[in-house]
Protein backbone atom coordinates (compact mmCIF):
# COMPACT_ATOMS: atom_id res chain seq x y z
CA UNK A 1 0.00 0.00 0.00
CA UNK A 2 1.25 3.49 -0.88
CA UNK A 3 2.26 5.51 2.19
CA UNK A 4 0.19 8.45 0.96
CA UNK A 5 -2.96 6.34 1.30
CA UNK A 6 -2.52 5.84 5.06
CA UNK A 7 -3.92 9.27 6.03
CA UNK A 8 -7.03 8.54 3.96
CA UNK A 9 -7.47 5.13 5.55
CA UNK A 10 -6.92 6.58 9.02
CA UNK A 11 -9.42 9.39 8.43
CA UNK A 12 -12.02 6.82 7.42
CA UNK A 13 -11.54 4.23 10.16
CA UNK A 14 -10.16 5.87 13.29
CA UNK A 15 -12.92 8.45 13.90
CA UNK A 16 -15.52 5.76 13.19
CA UNK A 17 -14.00 3.50 15.86
CA UNK A 18 -13.81 6.45 18.25
CA UNK A 19 -17.43 7.38 17.62
CA UNK A 20 -18.52 3.80 18.23
CA UNK A 21 -16.58 3.86 21.51
CA UNK A 22 -18.38 7.02 22.59
CA UNK A 23 -21.77 5.58 21.71
CA UNK A 24 -21.00 2.43 23.70
CA UNK A 25 -19.83 4.51 26.68
CA UNK A 26 -22.80 6.86 26.59
CA UNK A 27 -26.15 5.47 25.56
CA UNK A 28 -27.66 8.66 24.20
CA UNK A 29 -24.88 10.99 23.01
CA UNK A 30 -26.14 14.29 21.63
CA UNK A 31 -23.25 16.52 20.56
CA UNK A 32 -25.59 19.47 20.16
CA UNK A 33 -25.97 19.60 23.93
CA UNK A 34 -22.25 20.16 24.57
CA UNK A 35 -19.94 17.84 26.47
CA UNK A 36 -21.08 14.26 26.14
CA UNK A 37 -18.73 12.30 28.35
CA UNK A 38 -18.02 12.35 32.08
CA UNK A 39 -15.61 10.59 34.40
CA UNK A 40 -18.45 8.20 35.22
CA UNK A 41 -18.52 7.06 31.59
CA UNK A 42 -14.85 6.40 30.90
CA UNK A 43 -11.60 5.54 32.64
CA UNK A 44 -8.51 7.73 31.96
CA UNK A 45 -7.02 4.96 29.81
CA UNK A 46 -10.15 4.71 27.68
CA UNK A 47 -10.28 8.49 27.33
CA UNK A 48 -6.68 8.49 26.10
CA UNK A 49 -7.35 5.74 23.57
CA UNK A 50 -10.43 7.52 22.20
CA UNK A 51 -8.54 10.80 21.99
CA UNK A 52 -5.74 9.10 20.04
CA UNK A 53 -8.31 7.73 17.58
CA UNK A 54 -9.81 11.16 16.99
CA UNK A 55 -6.57 13.15 16.83
CA UNK A 56 -4.94 10.87 14.27
CA UNK A 57 -8.23 10.10 12.56
CA UNK A 58 -8.89 13.74 11.74
CA UNK A 59 -6.34 13.50 8.95
CA UNK A 60 -7.00 17.00 7.61
CA UNK A 61 -5.34 18.36 10.76
CA UNK A 62 -2.04 17.10 9.24
CA UNK A 63 -0.54 15.92 12.51
CA UNK A 64 2.67 13.98 11.83
CA UNK A 65 3.03 11.31 10.59
CA UNK A 66 -0.34 11.70 8.80
CA UNK A 67 0.66 14.91 7.04
CA UNK A 68 2.02 13.69 3.72
CA UNK A 69 -1.14 14.43 1.77
CA UNK A 70 -0.86 18.19 2.39
CA UNK A 71 2.52 18.90 0.74
CA UNK A 72 1.53 16.51 -2.07
CA UNK A 73 -1.53 18.67 -2.74
CA UNK A 74 0.63 21.69 -3.61
CA UNK A 75 0.66 20.57 -7.25
CA UNK A 76 -2.82 22.09 -7.55
CA UNK A 77 -3.14 25.53 -9.20
CA UNK A 78 -2.35 28.38 -6.83
CA UNK A 79 -5.96 29.53 -6.25
CA UNK A 80 -6.86 25.97 -5.28
CA UNK A 81 -3.78 25.69 -3.07
CA UNK A 82 -4.71 28.95 -1.36
CA UNK A 83 -8.16 27.67 -0.47
CA UNK A 84 -6.84 24.22 0.47
CA UNK A 85 -4.03 25.43 2.75
CA UNK A 86 -5.65 28.50 4.23
CA UNK A 87 -9.42 28.31 4.32
CA UNK A 88 -11.21 25.11 3.45
CA UNK A 89 -9.82 21.63 3.98
CA UNK A 90 -7.09 22.09 6.58
CA UNK A 91 -9.19 24.48 8.64
CA UNK A 92 -11.97 21.89 8.74
CA UNK A 93 -9.43 19.48 10.26
CA UNK A 94 -8.17 21.63 13.12
CA UNK A 95 -11.64 23.09 13.70
CA UNK A 96 -12.83 19.53 14.23
CA UNK A 97 -10.00 18.96 16.71
CA UNK A 98 -11.10 21.97 18.77
CA UNK A 99 -14.75 20.93 18.65
CA UNK A 100 -14.01 17.32 19.64
CA UNK A 101 -11.83 18.36 22.58
CA UNK A 102 -14.18 21.04 23.92
CA UNK A 103 -17.60 19.58 23.17
CA UNK A 104 -17.17 15.81 23.00
CA UNK A 105 -14.63 15.21 25.76
CA UNK A 106 -14.51 18.48 27.67
CA UNK A 107 -11.49 20.16 29.24
CA UNK A 108 -12.08 18.68 32.69
CA UNK A 109 -12.36 15.09 31.49
CA UNK A 110 -9.14 15.35 29.49
CA UNK A 111 -7.05 16.75 32.34
CA UNK A 112 -3.84 14.75 32.61
CA UNK A 113 -4.37 12.79 29.37
CA UNK A 114 -2.91 15.13 26.72
CA UNK A 115 0.82 15.17 27.46
CA UNK A 116 1.42 12.83 24.52
CA UNK A 117 -0.54 15.18 22.23
CA UNK A 118 1.52 18.16 23.38
CA UNK A 119 4.64 16.19 22.49
CA UNK A 120 3.50 15.17 19.02
CA UNK A 121 2.11 18.61 18.20
CA UNK A 122 5.32 20.27 19.38
CA UNK A 123 7.40 17.85 17.31
CA UNK A 124 5.23 18.52 14.24
CA UNK A 125 5.61 22.28 14.68
CA UNK A 126 9.41 22.10 14.79
CA UNK A 127 9.97 19.27 12.29
CA UNK A 128 7.73 20.80 9.63
CA UNK A 129 9.49 24.14 10.10
CA UNK A 130 12.85 22.46 9.54
CA UNK A 131 11.58 20.91 6.29
CA UNK A 132 10.19 24.28 5.20
CA UNK A 133 13.56 25.91 5.91
CA UNK A 134 15.27 23.51 3.49
CA UNK A 135 12.66 23.73 0.71
CA UNK A 136 13.61 25.87 -2.28
CA UNK A 137 10.25 25.57 -4.02
CA UNK A 138 8.11 28.43 -2.70
CA UNK A 139 4.83 26.51 -2.58
CA UNK A 140 6.51 23.55 -0.88
CA UNK A 141 7.91 25.91 1.75
CA UNK A 142 4.45 27.35 2.30
CA UNK A 143 2.93 23.86 2.44
CA UNK A 144 5.21 22.72 5.26
CA UNK A 145 4.63 26.04 6.96
CA UNK A 146 0.95 25.10 6.94
CA UNK A 147 1.70 21.73 8.56
CA UNK A 148 3.59 23.55 11.31
CA UNK A 149 0.98 26.28 11.82
CA UNK A 150 -1.90 23.78 12.04
CA UNK A 151 -0.16 22.09 14.94
CA UNK A 152 -0.16 25.41 16.80
CA UNK A 153 -3.93 24.96 17.01
CA UNK A 154 -3.59 21.36 18.19
CA UNK A 155 -0.89 22.29 20.72
CA UNK A 156 -3.00 25.13 22.11
CA UNK A 157 -6.06 22.90 22.32
CA UNK A 158 -4.08 20.22 24.17
CA UNK A 159 -3.09 22.74 26.85
CA UNK A 160 -6.73 22.52 28.02
CA UNK A 161 -7.09 26.01 29.43
CA UNK A 162 -9.64 28.67 28.47
CA UNK A 163 -6.78 30.96 27.43
CA UNK A 164 -5.24 28.35 25.14
CA UNK A 165 -8.57 27.40 23.55
CA UNK A 166 -9.14 31.07 22.72
CA UNK A 167 -5.63 31.17 21.23
CA UNK A 168 -6.38 28.08 19.14
CA UNK A 169 -9.63 29.54 17.80
CA UNK A 170 -8.06 32.92 17.02
CA UNK A 171 -5.14 31.22 15.27
CA UNK A 172 -7.58 29.45 12.97
CA UNK A 173 -8.64 32.84 11.64
CA UNK A 174 -5.39 34.77 11.59
CA UNK A 175 -3.50 31.90 9.94
CA UNK A 176 -6.18 31.77 7.25
CA UNK A 177 -5.65 35.41 6.29
CA UNK A 178 -1.87 35.17 6.47
CA UNK A 179 -1.52 31.95 4.53
CA UNK A 180 -3.98 32.85 1.79
CA UNK A 181 -2.03 36.08 1.28
CA UNK A 182 1.20 34.11 0.91
CA UNK A 183 -0.30 31.73 -1.64
CA UNK A 184 -1.88 34.62 -3.54
CA UNK A 185 1.56 36.25 -3.63
CA UNK A 186 3.14 33.01 -4.89
CA UNK A 187 0.52 32.89 -7.65
CA UNK A 188 1.13 36.53 -8.57
CA UNK A 189 4.88 35.91 -8.75
CA UNK A 190 4.37 32.93 -11.05
CA UNK A 191 1.91 34.82 -13.24
CA UNK A 192 4.09 37.91 -13.65
CA UNK A 193 7.61 36.47 -13.46
CA UNK A 194 7.18 32.70 -14.00
CA UNK A 195 9.27 32.00 -10.92
CA UNK A 196 8.59 29.13 -8.53
CA UNK A 197 11.80 28.80 -6.49
CA UNK A 198 12.92 30.83 -3.50
CA UNK A 199 16.41 31.09 -5.01
CA UNK A 200 14.93 32.90 -8.03
CA UNK A 201 13.41 35.81 -6.08
CA UNK A 202 16.44 38.11 -5.86
CA UNK A 203 15.36 41.69 -6.52
CA UNK A 204 11.75 40.82 -7.30
CA UNK A 205 10.51 43.27 -4.66
CA UNK A 206 11.60 46.17 -6.87
CA UNK A 207 9.47 44.93 -9.76
CA UNK A 208 6.55 43.71 -7.66
CA UNK A 209 6.57 46.00 -4.58
CA UNK A 210 2.89 45.64 -3.75
CA UNK A 211 2.98 41.85 -3.99
CA UNK A 212 6.08 41.51 -1.84
CA UNK A 213 4.80 44.04 0.70
CA UNK A 214 1.71 41.88 1.13
CA UNK A 215 3.96 38.80 1.35
CA UNK A 216 5.99 40.55 4.08
CA UNK A 217 2.90 41.39 6.14
CA UNK A 218 1.65 37.81 5.96
CA UNK A 219 5.08 36.38 6.79
CA UNK A 220 5.36 38.64 9.85
CA UNK A 221 1.94 37.41 10.96
CA UNK A 222 2.99 33.76 10.82
CA UNK A 223 6.23 34.55 12.65
CA UNK A 224 4.16 36.33 15.29
CA UNK A 225 5.50 39.87 14.96
CA UNK A 226 3.17 42.84 15.56
CA UNK A 227 1.36 44.69 14.06
CA UNK A 228 0.27 41.54 12.26
CA UNK A 229 -2.58 39.42 13.64
CA UNK A 230 -0.52 36.28 14.23
CA UNK A 231 0.94 37.97 17.30
CA UNK A 232 -2.49 37.92 19.00
CA UNK A 233 -3.08 34.17 18.85
CA UNK A 234 0.51 33.31 19.71
CA UNK A 235 0.35 35.64 22.72
CA UNK A 236 -2.63 33.71 24.09
CA UNK A 237 -0.92 30.36 23.49
CA UNK A 238 2.34 31.56 25.02
CA UNK A 239 0.52 32.97 28.05
CA UNK A 240 -1.24 29.68 28.67
CA UNK A 241 2.03 27.74 28.40
CA UNK A 242 3.73 30.10 30.86
CA UNK A 243 0.84 29.87 33.35
CA UNK A 244 0.93 26.08 33.19
CA UNK A 245 4.75 25.84 33.40
CA UNK A 246 4.86 23.80 30.18
CA UNK A 247 8.56 24.14 29.46
CA UNK A 248 8.48 21.76 26.49
CA UNK A 249 5.73 23.83 24.88
CA UNK A 250 7.66 27.04 25.49
CA UNK A 251 10.76 25.50 23.88
CA UNK A 252 8.75 24.37 20.85
CA UNK A 253 7.17 27.80 20.44
CA UNK A 254 10.54 29.54 20.74
CA UNK A 255 12.23 27.18 18.27
CA UNK A 256 9.36 27.48 15.82
CA UNK A 257 9.42 31.27 15.95
CA UNK A 258 13.13 31.27 15.12
CA UNK A 259 12.60 28.76 12.30
CA UNK A 260 9.66 30.74 10.90
CA UNK A 261 11.86 33.81 10.80
CA UNK A 262 14.66 31.77 9.22
CA UNK A 263 12.55 30.59 6.29
CA UNK A 264 10.56 33.80 5.69
CA UNK A 265 12.93 36.70 6.36
CA UNK A 266 15.60 35.62 3.80
CA UNK A 267 12.89 35.70 1.09
CA UNK A 268 11.98 39.26 2.06
CA UNK A 269 15.63 40.31 2.24
CA UNK A 270 16.42 38.81 -1.16
CA UNK A 271 13.33 40.38 -2.75
CA UNK A 272 14.04 43.93 -1.59
CA UNK A 273 17.78 44.16 -0.95
CA UNK A 274 19.53 41.88 -3.44
CA UNK A 275 20.23 42.55 -7.09
CA UNK A 276 18.10 40.76 -9.62
CA UNK A 277 19.66 37.76 -11.33
CA UNK A 278 21.59 38.50 -14.54
CA UNK A 279 18.98 37.02 -16.88
CA UNK A 280 16.00 38.88 -15.40
CA UNK A 281 16.51 42.03 -17.43
CA UNK A 282 15.91 39.96 -20.56
CA UNK A 283 12.37 39.26 -19.32
CA UNK A 284 11.01 42.52 -17.91
CA UNK A 285 7.83 42.34 -15.90
CA UNK A 286 5.84 44.30 -13.37
CA UNK A 287 3.00 43.39 -11.05
CA UNK A 288 0.45 40.67 -11.75
CA UNK A 289 -2.95 41.72 -13.19
CA UNK A 290 -4.86 44.09 -10.91
CA UNK A 291 -7.55 41.57 -9.78
CA UNK A 292 -4.82 39.34 -8.34
CA UNK A 293 -3.13 42.35 -6.76
CA UNK A 294 -6.40 43.56 -5.25
CA UNK A 295 -7.10 40.14 -3.70
CA UNK A 296 -3.72 39.76 -2.00
CA UNK A 297 -3.63 43.39 -0.82
CA UNK A 298 -7.10 42.97 0.70
CA UNK A 299 -6.16 39.87 2.68
CA UNK A 300 -2.89 41.52 3.78
CA UNK A 301 -4.79 44.58 4.98
CA UNK A 302 -7.19 42.37 6.92
CA UNK A 303 -4.20 40.66 8.55
CA UNK A 304 -3.13 44.02 9.96
CA UNK A 305 -6.69 45.09 10.80
CA UNK A 306 -7.22 41.97 12.90
CA UNK A 307 -4.29 42.98 15.07
CA UNK A 308 -5.80 46.34 15.93
CA UNK A 309 -9.41 45.15 16.08
CA UNK A 310 -9.03 41.68 17.56
CA UNK A 311 -11.47 42.13 20.46
CA UNK A 312 -14.61 40.88 18.62
CA UNK A 313 -12.69 37.83 17.40
CA UNK A 314 -11.37 37.07 20.89
CA UNK A 315 -14.84 37.50 22.39
CA UNK A 316 -16.30 35.11 19.82
CA UNK A 317 -13.57 32.56 20.57
CA UNK A 318 -14.27 32.97 24.29
CA UNK A 319 -17.76 31.55 23.81
CA UNK A 320 -16.15 28.16 23.22
CA UNK A 321 -15.08 27.98 26.84
CA UNK A 322 -17.49 30.36 28.56
CA UNK A 323 -18.45 27.70 31.12
CA UNK A 324 -14.82 27.28 32.20
CA UNK A 325 -14.31 30.85 33.39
Amino acid sequence: MNLDSFPLLASLLLPLIGAIGIVLAHRHPDLREGVTLTTADLSPTTVTVLLVLFMFGIGKAALMPFHRWLPAAMVAPTPVSALLHAVAVVKAGVFSVVKVVVYVFGLDLLAGTTDWLLGIAGFTIVAASVVALNADNLKRRLAYSTVSQLSYVILATALLTPLSIIGAAVHLVVHAFGKITLFFAAGAIYTAAHKTEVSQLNGIGRRMPWTMTAFTIAALSLIGIPPAAGFVSKWFILGSAVDGHHHYVLAALFASTLLNAAYFLPIIHAAFFRKADAGDELHPHGEAPWPMLLALMTTAALTVALFFYSTPLVQMAGRLVANHY
